[in-house]
């Protein structure tokens, strides 16, 4: 009978420290972001923030592993096998790059990117409407037309432009085709000016002093993560350069008109919520882009191209 009881209490216990532990258990919450950067660093920011906001507290019932691939395409493939093997219940991936490796490595688990400027040119969806795969997320798509349209305004004596990015990014490509179309639409000649790696980022710049009027830059993040370089350059050479975001003003650029990558991060964060709380399926969730830009400019550039910011920009 002392048996019988000893064992029936030891099933109990059992079943009361299982219960615990399920209680317990966090949701694992993987992140790989491709490179540090203002505009990625506030896009992850914004990201845990509207978690906590929406009560997904790292440390209390989630657990994030934030993983940065440092601007290496080999890392990011390393941190993605293990955000994987790690079972991950959401992946969230932050830059094009970034969404290809973890992509590539799961079709089950859920990923939610950021960062990209068109998922569906990079393969990771089958249509932005309707993703039809594990992946969906947010879009950084930036005004190009309308950035163009700045350059014009504020170098109205511009005749020939250099759009600067790096070759390997689809997502740059993508952004480059449209400030393309816009600069014909505008008038302006314009010169492809291509990196492949940071080490290219001073020398191509400085091929272009001289040869050209202003500079565009899109929301490419290896320009970004090396705009002090490009800076080094431009500036004390007067020639404007037009951002795709604001971090790359801050760091030397001379205006952007542009969104907000922490209210980015915040709208995935959304998203997330719905996969984690209401079992949204990612290949019903359509690209969610922001509708609303930003002018910003970097006021000491300015004075020193000598460049007149027009009142009804500054707000």
């Amino acid at each position: 009978m002392k048996k019988i009881i000893v064992f029936a209490a030891a099933v109990a216990a059992l079943a009361l420290f299982s219960s615990c532990q399920k209680k317990d258990k966090k949701i694992k919450i993987g992140v790989i972001q491709l490179v540090e950067h203002p505009a990625l660093d506030k896009n992850y920011q914004g990201f845990v923030d509207g978690l906590k906001s929406a009560g997904y507290v790292d440390g209390q019932n989630i657990e994030i592993d934030y993983e940065n691939a440092q601007g290496e395409q080999a890392n990011c493939v390393t941190i993605a096998q293990k955000l994987v093997n790690d079972q991950s219940d959401l992946i969230f991936a932050i830059a094009t790059p970034a969404a290809q490796a973890v992509a590539n490595m799961t079709s089950d688990i859920p990923i939610l990117v950021s960062s990209v400027t068109d998922p569906k040119t990079a393969q990771l969806v089958e249509s932005n409407e309707k993703p039809g795969t594990n992946v969906s997320g947010t879009s950084d798509l930036t005004p190009c037309a309308a950035q163009i349209a700045l350059l014009k305004r504020l170098v109205p004596s511009a005749k020939k432009v250099a759009i600067l990015f790096c070759s390997s990014e689809e997502n740059s490509r993508f952004q480059a085709n449209l400030a393309e179309a816009a600069c014909q639409k505008e008038g302006l000649d314009f010169v492809e000016a291509t990196v492949s790696n940071t080490n290219e980022v001073q020398q191509v710049v400085q091929s272009l002093v001289g040869k050209v009027d202003a500079i565009y830059a899109p929301t490419d993040n290896m320009i970004a993560s090396s705009f002090a370089t490009v800076a080094l350059v431009t500036t004390p050479n007067k020639i404007p350069v037009i951002c795709g975001e604001e971090g790359m003003v801050q760091g030397g650029g001379l205006a952007t008109y542009g969104i907000n990558y922490y209210e980015l991060g915040l709208q995935t964060a959304k998203m997330a919520v719905e996969v984690l709380k209401d079992k949204k399926n990612p290949a019903d969730m359509p690209i969610q882009y922001l509708e609303n830009c930003d002018f910003s400019y970097n006021k000491e550039v300015a004075d020193e191209l000598g460049i007149e910011i027009p009142a009804d920009l500054i707000k």
